[in-house]
């Protein structure tokens, strides 16, 4: 008996199709985390000073990186088992347990004396583990009900969603304080801003835990699917091959923000001003790609190798003018060379992992955050070091990692390829499809 051809190889019970309010709720879910996460890192300072007083600066500092090190830690931990968990029971009540999570382990931030040093460094682990439940398992989501032709551009806007949060996070703070004088002119008492940042998250996140209960779609964990499923064995090699190449990128976007940092230290013209400025070019410019990835549909034109090594020559560029400059115009040009390549590879990493078949999409995600958290550890604690010991010329060793990433999409074509027919859902006729009235992005 022969095989059957590629095209008429079974394939997966059809899931239904995201609505654009279903879509909305997702994306929203991602951009919550992301503000969260971008409010909260200010504020550390002030919860552990009444808890330090007889400690100095430096030893706040310190307990500050230790507390990022213990989020980061919680998302390395909690990602992949959140990706597992939601290929074997589904992903919508994961994403919602996730959130319920995310909440419980906010507010008792409102009273830091109550839980003390330690309580602080348990619940921000906690926050990360609760946030690894929603960082892989909404793409995750939303590439098992998305067609092909539309899952390029979903993937683009949620990596623009993510960017937006992160932007928007310190804005926050602002609005807290805002919101404590208001209240307190208007005679409601005075409540501290940092509290009011945390409720205002907090409720965010309730506020997307009922939207996502009422309209995320009621779908079959993947796994029962699994006895018309082709063999693993190619997406795993896969899965493991975007895991090296999204770890060794987020390694070195860590290095080269915290390079930026460093800049600061060893060049006397640059202030603080154009540090700030080039974090925000660098935002700005990932967010730009995004967006020229979501209007143009460049991802499903392209092949993601070609889009993977052209976002890799880009950042190595930007790497080289940063290690060679002489001026600071060459170090925004730098930054921005960087943050285009960096920002071009990371969404086609995931629109590549979208296509592994429905029963690994959980674990493939999963696997994909925990190499983002372990690169982005790993990146910080080397780049000090390393900027440390040859100053700017870190730069250039920074790009050593994506010239051997760069070798591996020469050598091994295979492994970036996509196989839109394990994970797509059927084609069907024409006149069988129902209507739309709406048009999703």
């Amino acid at each position: 008996m022969t095989n059957p051809p590629r095209s008429e190889r079974p394939r997966p019970p059809e899931a239904a199709g995201l609505g654009a309010w279903q879509l909305a709720w997702l994306a929203a879910a991602v951009f919550v985390v992301s503000v969260g996460y971008g409010a909260l890192m200010p504020l550390l300072p002030g919860w552990l000073a009444p808890l330090m007083v007889e400690d100095g600066q430096a030893d706040v500092a310190r307990h500050v990186g230790f507390l990022s090190g213990m989020y980061t830690a919680g998302v390395l931990v909690g990602a992949p088992l959140w990706g597992l968990a939601s290929d074997r029971w589904g992903r919508g009540r994961i994403l919602v347990a996730g959130l319920v999570g995310y909440v419980a382990s906010l507010l008792p931030l409102l009273r830091p004396d109550w839980v003390g040093l330690a309580g602080i460094y348990t619940l921000r682990a906690a926050t990360g583990f609760f946030v690894a439940a929603v960082v892989p398992v909404v793409p995750a989501l939303v590439a098992e009900h998305t067609p092909q032709s539309q899952r390029a551009r979903r993937f683009a806007w949620l990596g623009a969603m993510s960017l937006l949060g992160f932007l928007f996070g310190p804005g926050l703070n602002a609005a807290g304080a805002q919101v404590s004088v208001v209240l307190d002119r208007a005679g409601a008492g005075a409540y501290a801003p940092i509290n009011l940042v945390i409720v205002m998250s907090a409720a965010l996140g309730v506020l997307m835990m009922l939207g996502l209960a009422a309209t995320l779609p009621q779908t079959t964990p993947a796994a029962l699917d699994a006895d018309i499923q082709p063999a693993p064995t190619a997406d795993s090699r896969r899965a493991i091959a975007l895991w090296a190449l999204n770890g060794a990128v987020m390694f070195v976007l860590a290095g080269f923000e915290l390079g930026i940092v460093l800049q600061g230290q060893q060049h006397p013209t640059l202030s603080s001003r154009d540090i700030s400025l080039m974090f925000a070019e660098c935002s700005l410019v990932m967010l730009g790609v995004n967006a020229l990835l979501f209007f143009t549909g460049l991802l499903e034109r392209a092949a993601g190798r070609g889009l993977m090594a052209a976002g890799l020559v880009l950042a190595i560029a930007g790497l080289a003018m940063l290690a060679q400059h002489h001026s600071d115009t060459w170090m925004y040009v730098g930054v921005s060379f960087a943050a285009a390549g960096t920002g071009l590879v990371l969404p086609t990493i995931s629109y590549l992992a979208a296509g592994v078949s429905r029963r690994q999409l959980g674990a493939t995600m999963g696997g994909l955050a925990a190499a983002a958290g372990f690169g982005q550890t790993l990146g910080s604690t080397a780049a000090g070091w390393l900027f440390g010991t040859v100053a700017q010329l870190g730069f250039a060793w920074l790009a050593l990692p994506l010239l051997a990433t760069l070798g591996t999409l020469v050598l091994r074509p295979a492994w970036w390829a996509t196989q839109d027919v394990v994970s797509g859902p059927p084609r069907l006729p024409a006149d069988s499809l129902p209507r739309q009235h709406h048009q999703e992005p």
